[in-house]
């Protein structure tokens, strides 16, 4: 349902979190599976992911009635560029044959903590509002909830893996986590900006894809290009996990 750029967005109720464990428990499996199997099956999972998106954005644009000409061929190649960055970052990373898989476990884990920590602080903990012009319901508690969560889940899958030193990962997390809340409060814009709750209603409890992945997306596209810069093309995985 369409809603003004100002209007208040209605807290979750029991039946959108219930909602949002089904979906969760479907997708976040999937996303393992992928990653785990690499190649054409992973490939095929993010092309999916950014073609979702890609249609998404098309849609609020082209129901924006009020953009001009120019005005919407901006958004429209903005938006390529977005969905773009949703392919490009976890083939980049997951191309790192060493790495490749443990780093999009540990983006995983730190971007999910986030979001769970997140929506739990701020419901229970409630405080002083994170951005309220862009997202009313978000909050500082859950913020910082989230960034730490965020720091534990992080250390707890590069500990399994083997990786060190663990200090630097703990700003890596931090940071990682930092950069997933600030792409959940561009998409929170993104929404106000087009007048609409949900980017779609694609998945239960979450709206659409970009919904679910507007934090990963900011995450693993941070992360690549910090792998990029360190350890190349074929060494993105590596490049932001060792230090």
């Amino acid at each position: 349902m369409a809603r003004g750029p100002t209007a208040e967005v209605p807290r979750p109720t029991n039946r959108d979190l219930w909602l949002r464990v089904a979906s969760a428990a479907v997708l976040a499996p999937l996303a393992v599976a992928a990653a785990y199997l690499g190649g054409a099956w992973f490939i095929g999972f993010w092309l999916l992911g950014a073609a979702g998106i890609l249609w998404e954005w098309l849609g609020l644009v082209a129901a924006a009635r009020s953009l001009s000409g120019g005005a919407r061929t901006g958004w429209i190649a903005l938006g390529a560029c977005y969905a773009g960055a949703m392919l490009a970052a976890p083939l980049v990373i997951r191309a790192d044959a060493a790495l490749g898989f443990i780093a999009m476990i540990f983006l995983f884990a730190v971007v999910w903590a986030t979001d769970v920590a997140a929506y739990f602080a701020g419901r229970l903990m409630g405080g002083a509002k994170l951005a309220s012009a862009i997202s009313p319901n978000k909050t500082w508690s859950g913020a910082v909830a989230g960034a730490i969560a965020a720091t534990v889940a992080g250390l707890a899958v590069v500990a399994v893996g083997g990786i060190e030193p663990l200090a630097p990962i703990v700003v890596v997390s931090f940071l990682l986590s930092i950069a997933a809340q600030f792409g959940d409060l561009f998409e929170s814009w993104l929404k106000r900006r087009f007048g609409v709750k949900d980017a779609s209603h694609a998945i239960p409890g979450h709206g659409g894809l970009m919904d679910r992945l507007d934090g990963f997306l900011a995450a693993a596209l941070a992360a690549a290009l910090v792998g990029v810069s360190r350890g190349g093309l074929d060494g993105a995985a590596g490049g932001f996990l060792l230090w």
